[in-house]
């Protein structure tokens, strides 16, 4: 039975496709759902997609984590630079996480180069669309042991 990586997704990214393409690309959610979902096959994983407005949706999900999913990857968009909330249940889940993100943040605004996330992460892939995502999932799966070293 493959291993399942929850994959959390935060306000504003229901909106991809339509909102700035040219920083955030083309593909909807829905687009880089479909292709993840592929990737992971490939890599023994099974992957489930959520997006939510809310904090409190978000640190509910990453509470019920723990024990239902074997890995985390999280774009939490603007919570990111904002929510100790996050930070908090991301460090009290001992699932490992992946920060990942669209675009380069640390090419844009400098409030957007601190990362909450990234306190309770193992790792952070940000700056190649949704690529970002089948990187996060090829990350997931070596810190699994789901993928062989080449």
């Amino acid at each position: 039975m493959a291993l399942s990586v929850l994959v959390l997704n935060g306000p504003n990214l229901n909106l991809l496709g339509t909102r700035e393409p040219e920083v955030y690309g083309g593909q909807t959610l829905t687009d880089i759902e479909a292709t993840c979902v592929k990737r992971a096959a490939a890599l023994d994983l099974s992957v489930e997609f959520r997006q939510s407005n809310s904090e409190g949706e978000m640190v509910n999900w990453i509470q019920q984590a723990e024990g239902n999913h074997a890995a985390l990857i999280v774009n939490a968009g603007a919570y990111t630079h904002t929510s100790v909330a996050l930070l908090d249940a991301l460090l009290a889940c001992r699932t490992p996480v992946i920060e990942v993100h669209l675009s380069n943040i640390f090419q844009r605004e400098s409030f957007r180069h601190e990362s909450y996330v990234s306190k309770a992460a193992r790792g952070v892939i940000c700056g190649f669309g949704g690529l970002s995502y089948e990187l996060a999932l090829e990350a997931a799966a070596h810190l699994l042991g789901t993928r062989k070293q080449d």
